[in-house]
């Protein structure tokens, strides 16, 4: 992993968040801060349209964000939604201009920055059943200390094997085969399991720029 990579995805976030409608936001003016705080020459870049500030898609927005951070340069794009999450018909300059932070946002992300905020569930969308149970509170477990111990080894070891994988089946089935482990590390240490989700997450990105290329 590269270390500007590295350090972003090591940051803890949970304190610039925001919730809105059962949504997580982390705050795109702390993000922003952070980047400039490893790279003090980041920019960013908002693609325009025919002079506009987002592409027009069947009378939807949707806007484009590039961040060029480090010796690296990634892309995202977003449209432009409401509090409910639902593309807004001829969106005006306010709507725009939160897409557009938003998106910024979620490009830092690519970069490693609060990602398991956007990494969600335990398993990749692809491996998700189509409908989901309601979820139920459970009592994480007693663990002693060395079962602890024995968890932060597990999980060193698991961001090692994720980049080492070569293929997104390979981290698939990687997961699937210590899905008792990853539940456990989930229940008694759910910072460390965050950043192995973040970590599996940014391997899985890297490895479809890798095939796109």
């Amino acid at each position: 992993m590269h270390e500007l990579e590295h350090r972003l995805i090591q940051l803890n976030v949970n304190d610039h968040v925001e919730k809105k409608q059962g949504l997580s936001y982390l705050s795109w003016a702390w993000a922003w801060q952070e980047a400039l705080r490893i790279d003090p020459a980041a920019t960013f870049n908002v693609h325009t349209f025919d002079g506009k500030p987002y592409m027009d898609v069947n009378g939807t927005g949707m806007v484009w964000v590039s961040v060029n951070l480090g010796s690296r340069a990634r892309s995202c794009f977003l449209p432009v939604m409401d509090y409910k999450n639902k593309a807004i018909t001829n969106p005006d300059s306010f709507q725009v201009n939160t897409a557009i932070m938003r998106c910024l946002t979620k490009c830092l992300a690519m970069f490693g920055l609060g990602l398991y905020i956007y990494a969600g569930e335990d398993l990749p969308p692809s491996e998700e059943p189509a409908t989901k149970e309601p979820a139920k509170e459970v009592q994480a477990p007693a663990v002693d200390e060395q079962e602890v111990a024995n968890l932060k080894l597990f999980s060193e070891s698991v961001i090692e094997l994720i980049a080492m994988s070569d293929s997104e089946k390979d981290l698939r089935s990687y997961w699937k085969a210590n899905q008792t482990t990853l539940d456990k590390l989930k229940a008694a240490l759910p910072r460390e399991y965050a950043n192995v989700v973040a970590q599996f997450t940014n391997a899985k990105l890297k490895l479809q720029e890798k095939e796109n290329a």
